[in-house]
């Protein structure tokens, strides 16, 4: 009975507690980094999907028949999402070129230049936009197993000093000590994994939505160029 009383307590609240605090705070600086790596992940995930949507939806108006000019139209005066935004500014160059009157094949030539420079640019932002947070999971995922490994060095240096005080080399001394030290390690791994998955996966993502992009903006631009043509 007594034997059971003290047996030692390998829960993940009692590791943490018997700690050092050094190694606490390793494990609450990594338990806080895996908290905000999920958020990052979760907002990611809805985010690609509402995107993905967003552009699906736009690209069945635009391959629907109807004119630029009407979907462009319907988007609003401050659409939210990346495609109608570029389909009206691509749209807005070609209105203020066309107002000044007949265009020579040079004047068509820059006029074009400008669009791709436009589409360019928010294609750029919105690749920005998109990438934001990722910089965090990969922090995360390359120094999580570092730090949590610095926190079972920390505890098992900690551990051999009450040992060696102790003078009781018994495995019921030295077992809580190492687990304690060791469960570093496993909360760095536990915050790492998921981010560095989450990682790879959203700039995966990131990058076939700019590459969506780039080709609907290539489409516009071979649209308006059909439409200079007709006017040179």
């Amino acid at each position: 009975m007594d034997a059971a009383a003290a047996a030692p307590n390998f829960s993940f609240f009692a590791l943490f507690m018997q700690a050092d605090w050094v190694v606490k705070g390793v494990m609450i600086g990594l338990i806080l980094a895996s908290l905000g790596s999920w958020a990052v992940i979760l907002d990611k995930l809805f985010r690609f999907q509402a995107l993905n949507r967003a552009a699906d939806r736009f690209e069945e108006q635009v391959s629907g028949g109807r004119s630029l000019e009407d979907v462009a139209g319907e988007a609003g005066a401050n659409p939210r999402h990346a495609l109608p935004r570029m389909l009206q500014a691509a749209l807005k160059e070609w209105r203020d070129a066309k107002a000044k009157g007949a265009m020579s094949e040079n004047q068509a030539g820059f006029l074009i230049a400008r669009i791709d420079r436009i589409l360019d640019t928010q294609i750029a932002r919105e690749t920005t936009k998109v990438e934001e947070g990722l910089g965090s999971l990969a922090i995360v995922a390359t120094a999580s197993p570092f730090i949590g490994l610095f926190g079972t060095v920390w505890g098992i240096m900690h551990a051999f000093q009450n040992i060696a005080l102790s003078k009781n080399t018994s495995l019921a001394v030295v077992a809580p000590s190492i687990a304690e030290a060791l469960f570093a390690t496993a909360i760095g791994l536990i915050a790492a994994i998921p981010a560095y998955i989450a990682y790879n996966k959203f700039s995966t993502d990131a990058g076939k939505y700019a590459g969506r992009l780039e080709g609907f903006a290539d489409d516009l631009s071979t649209a308006i160029q059909r439409r200079l043509a007709e006017r040179v």
